[in-house]
C-alpha cells in the first residue's frame, strides 16, 4: 500500500536527479528531459544522459537488477520536454511501430515574422559528412520530411510557434526552419549567429499515443519554459 504524499521529500527520494517523472507504469515511463542533457550516450560522454539515469532509476539501486528502460525516439540535447522510453523490448517494439500515430508537438521561439502565419513546410532532409542536416531536391537522398506550425504570438523581433511535427527526422525542426531564414533562437548549428538565448528555444510540449498494453490513448502535456516566458517579454 503506497502511503499517501505528505510532502514532496519523499516522493523526491525515488525520483531520478534532475529528470521529473510524468508517468510510469510497468510497460512505460515519461519523463521531463531538461535541455542540456542527452538522450542516449555517445562516445565521449555515456553516463550524463536520460538513458543513463532511467536505466539507473529502475533498478533501484540494485546492479544485478534485470530491469532496464529501452529508448522509443530521442530529443537533440538542447532541446527540452518529454520523452517516452519503454521498460521491454516488446513495448519499445509496440511503441516504435506505431510511431506515426504518435502525435507530437513542439513550442519553438524562431527569429523574424513567419508569412503565412500557418502552414507546412516539406522537405527531403540529409545529413552531410559533417553531420550537419540540410534539404536535399532529391528525393533518393533524403528522407521526405513535413512541420506543421502555427504562429501563436510575435514580440521583439522574434515569433512564438506551435508545431504539429509530421515525420520526425534528426534536427528537422531546427533545420526547416533555418532554411524559410527563420532560424530557432540560440541555435549554435543552424542559427545566424545572433544568439539571444543560452539555451535552443524547443521543447517538446506534448505527446499523445496508443498505450501499448492498456489500448487506451495517453496524452501528456507540460508548460512553456521559463526561458521562453522571459524571452518573449509579457
Amino acid at each position: 500500500m503506497a502511503h499517501p504524499h505528505t510532502g514532496p521529500r519523499p516522493a523526491r527520494k525515488r525520483q531520478p536527479r534532475g529528470l521529473p517523472i510524468l508517468h510510469e507504469d510497468k510497460d512505460i515511463l515519461v519523463v521531463e528531459k531538461p535541455a542540456g542533457l542527452l538522450t542516449i550516450g555517445t562516445e565521449r560522454e555515456k553516463s550524463r544522459t536520460a538513458h543513463y539515469l532511467l536505466n539507473d532509476y529502475v533498478r533501484k539501486g540494485d546492479p544485478k537488477s534485470r530491469n532496464r528502460v529501452y529508448v522509443v525516439h530521442r530529443l537533440d540535447k538542447d532541446t527540452s520536454g518529454i520523452l517516452l522510453f519503454a521498460k521491454s523490448e516488446q513495448v519499445k517494439k509496440f511503441l516504435q511501430e506505431h510511431w506515426q500515430e504518435t502525435n507530437k508537438h513542439y513550442l519553438a521561439i524562431v527569429h523574424g515574422r513567419l508569412s503565412p502565419k500557418e502552414g507546412t513546410i516539406t522537405s527531403c532532409l540529409a545529413e552531410n559528412a559533417a553531420q550537419k542536416v540540410y534539404s536535399t531536391p532529391d528525393p533518393a537522398k533524403g528522407k521526405l520530411s513535413h512541420t506543421a506550425y502555427k504562429v501563436l504570438q510575435e514580440s521583439k523581433g522574434l515569433s512564438l510557434v506551435e508545431i504539429h511535427l509530421l515525420t520526425g527526422r534528426k534536427h528537422q525542426i531546427r533545420v526547416h526552419f533555418a532554411e524559410k531564414g527563420h532560424p530557432v533562437a540560440g541555435d549554435k548549428k543552424y542559427g545566424n549567429g545572433t544568439l539571444v538565448c543560452k539555451r535552443l528555444a524547443l521543447h517538446a510540449r506534448s505527446i499523445s499515443f496508443i498505450h501499448p498494453f492498456s489500448g487506451e490513448q495517453m496524452t501528456f502535456e507540460i508548460g512553456m519554459p521559463e526561458e521562453f516566458i522571459r524571452l518573449l517579454g509579457k
